[in-house]
């Protein structure tokens, strides 16, 4: 088991492992915590009931943070139309010489669009992009011809939850920076809509356990009771 630092340590022994902590109070005690020497994210982590083998209890979609996620996303966009993806405020654009440039190892961007147009083409990368969750997606909004709209909202900060093989997400919700207020108002609105996002005809406990972290600091166990539809 890797050694633990001092900072992470010290911020471990305010937290009661326990404890569901009412969310204003789980922020309070992670802004609490000694800073790291750089603006850290802050993360949603949720474990939920459902059993990922079954397809019909995936849980993934999008959600736009209403105070941003304070992250500079660079956006890569597949089109023919290079130049009016670029005017809309892509960060790359093009076609058959950006994925040439992905065969070739490059992946300096953070979120993929693409026309639907352009898709049989981007499929031809799928195996790069898809296991660094880079692959377009019409659920998640990146496969669109309203290239400008998907990009201001990719920008102003909608992020993407998606589940796992173990039935974990993490979802980014600010930086460290952020006023408490702030923080709290992009949690509520993800559990929100990851409540909402709960499978039809699942029974069961949906959200077993919510936690909010720093990139460097443990988590803090969110009570979300009055978050759940009864």
């Amino acid at each position: 088991m890797p050694k633990q630092s001092k900072r992470f340590n010290t911020a471990s022994g305010s937290v009661d492992t326990l404890k569901h902590y009412d969310l204003d109070e789980a922020i309070t005690i992670l802004q609490g915590f000694p800073p790291a020497k750089f603006d850290e994210t802050v993360e949603l982590s949720f474990r939920l009931g459902v059993d990922p083998r079954q397809s019909d209890q995936m849980v993934r979609g999008t959600v736009s943070l209403p105070n941003g996620s304070g992250k500079k996303v660079t956006v890569a966009v597949f089109t023919d139309d290079e130049q009016a993806a670029l005017d809309a405020g892509a960060d790359y654009a093009g076609l058959k010489d950006l994925i040439a440039k992905i065969q070739g190892g490059w992946l300096d961007f953070d979120v993929a669009i693409a026309t639907p147009a352009a898709m049989k083409e981007v499929r031809s990368v799928a195996r790069v992009l898809g296991p660094r969750g880079l692959m377009p997606n019409p659920k998640s909004g990146t496969v669109t011809d309203d290239i400008p709209k998907a990009i201001n909202e990719v920008k102003a900060g909608r992020v993407e939850y998606k589940m796992d093989k173990t039935a974990n997400m993490g979802v980014p919700v600010g930086k460290r920076s952020f006023e408490a207020d702030k923080i709290k108002e992009n949690i509520e609105t993800v559990i929100q809509t990851v409540v909402k996002a709960r499978p039809n005809g699942f029974r069961g406990k949906f959200l077993l356990n919510v936690s909010v972290s720093s990139t460097m600091s443990p988590g803090v166990a969110v009570d979300t009771t009055k978050y759940i539809e009864s």
